[in-house]
């Protein structure tokens, strides 16, 4: 069976063979396309776009062919884009074409280009852009979201211009979903979605494969920093970086010596007069909560970490926490549960279909950080209730992301839908 995917970035094989830098955000799909392609009976092919190509170009990995192409306009233009992918699918003659994100301007094409062709696609969700740009700018202040800085003119607009960006994605995710008759899921929220968008379209559930170093290890409390709290991710709003710094003055009463990292670039950098001017809105508003909180002790950036990096910095901290305002299956609360890291999250989208409240972990209002600074006061006080969650958590976890379960249920998938076609 002739399976193509459509991603969003490229593996770290392409990328060598391309001799550009590899990419730390695409393990999960390294893990599950190594997996896929060494399954007897499948001849798997990924294609994904490049900046400054003109054509499309093909590239042959150990087991897997690569086909790179030329970014899709997020204004469709059928006269251009499908030249591309009709290439790609005249030269993989796919039995079925998996899309990974039903968020980017090539999957809508790609649907619409299959659609044509008569070949069978589906859709895998991954974030749900249309239910991220609802709650873009939850719990901001109005002067932070109406606000400009020379470094939203630098980067294409403030968090209103951006929240419009993540709303006109939607719109084409939107009609993405409504020209698929197959879509591949694996929370209340992403089925919600599909049944309000395309009640037509036949869902199929298949839990997601993890990367790779984050099955090797377990978190050890004996091993950690007492009182760290990890946060993997804070480049914008969603992510809910400020609803933790709200929350940090009342830990801090109870635990002088709590620290957050925060993982990826660091959103408040001002050293020089070039870092001042780069400054965001939503980077202005981090450093004032910082400020107003004299938390400047208590907030560490990390830079932006790899794999093993950033395995080793949830196993050296004592809580993660998934503070955002929108989630579909955030795979960082995956990984701190497959390791064993005691976790604390907000209720939304499909997080309570990963974390169980008060068994596994701590399930949070989001809106409330008074009540994410109690949960993750009572883990840092009960060394017995962090054992527990992390041994639960653990074997949930080793559950929902096993590899082999994960790839037999894919490859059912395609039969079925082959079955039909």
């Amino acid at each position: 069976m002739n399976i193509l995917w459509l991603t969003q970035t490229a593996l770290t094989e392409a990328r060598q063979l391309m001799n550009k830098k590899t990419n730390p955000f695409v393990g999960w799909l390294e893990s599950a396309s190594a997996h896929l392609a060494d399954s007897e009976g499948i001849n798997l092919s990924v294609a994904f776009p490049e900046n400054r190509l003109t054509d499309v170009q093909v590239i042959n990995g150990n087991k897997i062919k690569y086909y790179v192409f030329p970014p899709v306009s997020e204004k469709y233009d059928p006269s251009r884009e499908n030249v591309f992918l009709k290439k790609i699918l005249n030269y993989a003659r796919p039995d079925i074409v998996n899309i990974f994100g039903s968020e980017h301007a090539h999957s809508l094409a790609m649907v619409r280009t299959c659609n044509e062709q008569n070949i069978p696609v589906v859709l895998s969700f991954q974030g749900i852009i249309s239910m991220c740009a609802r709650h873009y700018m939850a719990y901001l202040p109005a002067r932070v979201r109406n606000g400009v800085t020379f470094g939203d003119l630098i980067y294409q607009g403030n968090l209103r211009q951006e929240q419009g960006r993540f709303f006109m994605r939607g719109r084409s995710e939107i009609e993405a979903v409504r020209k698929v008759r197959y879509v591949i899921g694996r929370t209340a929220l992403d089925r919600a979605f599909t049944t309000q968008i395309n009640p037509g379209a036949k869902y199929y559930f298949c839990n997601e494969t993890l990367r790779d170093e984050f099955y090797k290890h377990g978190w050890d409390i004996d091993r950690c920093e007492k009182h760290s709290i990890f946060i993997s991710q804070a480049g914008y709003p969603i992510k809910g970086l400020h609803l933790m710094l709200e929350a940090m003055p009342l830990i801090l009463r109870r635990f002088p010596d709590a620290r957050i990292y925060v993982a990826g670039l660091n959103i408040i950098k001002s050293d020089t007069l070039k870092d001042k001017l780069k400054l965001t809105s939503y980077g202005k508003y981090i450093k004032a909560l910082i400020k107003r909180y004299d938390l400047g002790e208590s907030v560490e950036f990390t830079g932006i970490l790899d794999e093993r990096q950033m395995c080793r910095r949830y196993l050296q901290s004592h809580v993660f926490v998934c503070a955002s305002s929108i989630e579909n299956s955030p795979n960082s609360l995956g990984e701190a549960m497959i390791l064993g890291v005691p976790c604390v999250a907000s209720d939304v989208g499909g997080v309570t279909d990963l974390l169980t409240h008060k068994e596994e972990g701590f399930v949070y209002q989001a809106d409330a950080p008074y009540m994410l600074a109690h949960y993750v006061c009572e883990v840092f006080a009960n060394d017995e209730l962090a054992g527990q969650f992390s041994a639960k958590a653990r074997e949930h976890a080793l559950r929902t992301h096993d590899r082999e379960v994960n790839t037999h249920t894919l490859i059912s998938i395609y039969n079925d839908i082959r079955r039909e076609a």
